[in-house]
């Protein structure tokens, strides 16, 4: 493994290198992979890993805004489709695939766009399974679904309330509801993965800290504890999941092992950055927590620790590396993003 990240080169590439079991995987896929959301955080890279590990034909959609990110793509071999998913007729116009991610979903400027948030969040996802009745569809949720459970304990499982804080955890239960809907009456294998905040050097808790503590910024200590996975290890899952799709649909929780002390992350980065955090507030008792141990008894462990994402990000911040500019906001205990 890297221990230096010198690049955005670098940083793909160890993001989108598959491992044996991903390459297995995705070679017993016997059909095409349609990835629906294609441009967004973890799109294009889980685009390039199931390239890498030899899909036969990979189906990116997206509006793609950015050109150039739809370029790359198909510079790396992947079929790009420019399409308004919530358009009239943009689902039924696309072609038909037996594997499909549904990660398309609107988070960043939720407050303030809460019928656009409904619409891609609730609305959507039903349709994406009407749509692909006859496919194993691996639909990207989030854990933002669950009640706060207690910093002292592993967090939310499967079989945990789901009492969703705020319109965009709201819609994203809604999503949920009506693709299990179609799906039941379908019949269609459908896996519902609640992500807890994948991280890279580019974007997440973790980056967030580090600049945080980098440029002398407050850190809010109120939402105390987080978990992270890294969003390497959170492709390698989704390359591995359509054996899990079900019918009753499966529902699995992504994110690392770990229950993460903010402050305890945020001194870490103080020590490899040589500043002192600034925090202000003190640790609830409860926080947005996810137990993942469903995915890691089915799948095995994330491959990267926490003590490796640290160090990769504070040798990228003092290095003055790029970001992609959305905070996480993971503070927020309102709900608002």
């Amino acid at each position: 493994m890297k221990k230096i990240m010198g690049s955005e080169a670098d940083l793909i590439d160890q993001m989108c290198t598959p491992s044996d079991a991903v390459c297995d995987a995705v070679a017993a896929l016997d059909g095409d992979i349609m990835v629906l959301g294609a441009a967004g955080k973890m799109g294009p890279t889980l685009c390039e890993i199931l390239v890498r590990a030899g899909a036969r034909r990979v189906i990116a959609v997206s509006r793609f805004s950015n050109a150039e990110q739809r370029t790359y793509l198909r510079h790396l071999g992947v079929e790009t489709i420019a399409a308004d998913l919530l358009e009239k007729g943009a689902l039924d116009s696309l072609p038909d695939a037996p594997y499909v991610y549904q990660m398309a979903g609107f988070k960043f400027g939720a407050t303030g766009n809460e019928d656009t948030t409904w619409a891609m969040n609730s609305w959507l996802p039903g349709e994406v399974v009407r749509r692909y009745k006859d496919a194993r569809i691996v639909y990207v949720s989030s854990g933002n679904v669950y009640a706060y459970t207690s910093a002292k304990g592993t967090g939310a499982d499967e079989d945990a309330a789901v009492e969703p804080v705020g319109e965009y955890a709201q819609s994203r239960l809604g999503g949920e509801r009506l693709a299990q809907y179609w799906a039941r009456v379908q019949g269609t294998p459908l896996a519902v993965v609640r992500l807890f905040y994948a991280t890279e050097l580019r974007y997440g808790i973790i980056h967030d800290l580090a600049w945080k503590v980098w440029n002398g910024d407050p850190i809010d200590l109120t939402m105390g504890y987080v978990n992270q996975i890294w969003q390497g290890d959170a492709n390698a899952y989704l390359c591995r999941l359509f054996p899990l799709c079900a019918h009753p649909p499966a529902i699995v929780n992504m994110t690392g092992l770990e229950v993460l002390s903010t402050r305890t992350l945020a001194e870490e980065l103080g020590v490899l950055l040589g500043q002192e955090p600034n925090f202000v507030n003190c640790e609830a008792e409860d926080a947005l927590l996810g137990d993942t141990r469903r995915l890691v008894s089915a799948l095995g462990p994330p491959e990267v620790g926490v003590e490796q994402m640290l160090e990769w990000t504070a040798d990228w911040v003092k290095a003055g590396g790029k970001s992609l500019g959305k905070p996480t906001k993971y503070e927020s205990r309102s709900g608002r993003f």
